[in-house]
């Protein structure tokens, strides 16, 4: 059991660690946002920087005047996105290697100056059943309601 709750929490703070490489450590809040369903695996973060909310190619609006300016080109972005799905990949095989429900959607959130490390899990189905919405719809939907209450 022990061996199991290890490993995930380390795949889940090796997501936050890759988006805080991604903005250099200047960021206050982390929020990793994956899905998995039905083989489709999704991902997207954001942060909160100065009191801004964010998304990871607009970090640099949220810097103080004189700041240096943080690379946030498409693909540097796509290699952080990599590795969040992969390692979604390997808590699908975790959760399956010991008899667990994957989680159809994961919400993180990495408070940088305290700590502490909340995240929310989805065991039904999500965007598979929506005729509309796809997962970075829903993805998009976490970062307004982050944004619009200051979580």
């Amino acid at each position: 059991m022990k061996e199991f709750e290890d490993k995930f929490s380390e795949l889940q703070g090796d997501m936050t660690s890759i988006c805080m490489e991604f903005v250099e450590n200047r960021a206050d809040k982390v929020y990793v946002y994956a899905s998995c369903e039905k083989g489709v695996i999704s991902s997207s973060f954001f942060y909160s920087i100065n009191n801004t909310y964010v998304e990871a190619h607009k970090v640099n609006d949220a810097l103080e005047d004189g700041d240096r300016a943080i690379d946030v080109s498409p693909k540097r972005g796509f290699m952080v996105l990599d590795i969040i799905n992969g390692n979604i990949r390997k808590i699908r095989e975790l959760c399956k290697g010991y008899g667990r429900d994957m989680p159809t959607e994961m919400k993180m959130i990495y408070d940088v100056k305290s700590g502490g490390f909340q995240a929310e899990y989805n065991y039904d189905l999500v965007h598979t059943i929506d005729d509309v919405k796809t997962s970075s719809a829903f993805a998009d939907e976490w970062f307004e309601e982050i944004k619009n209450n200051n979580l």
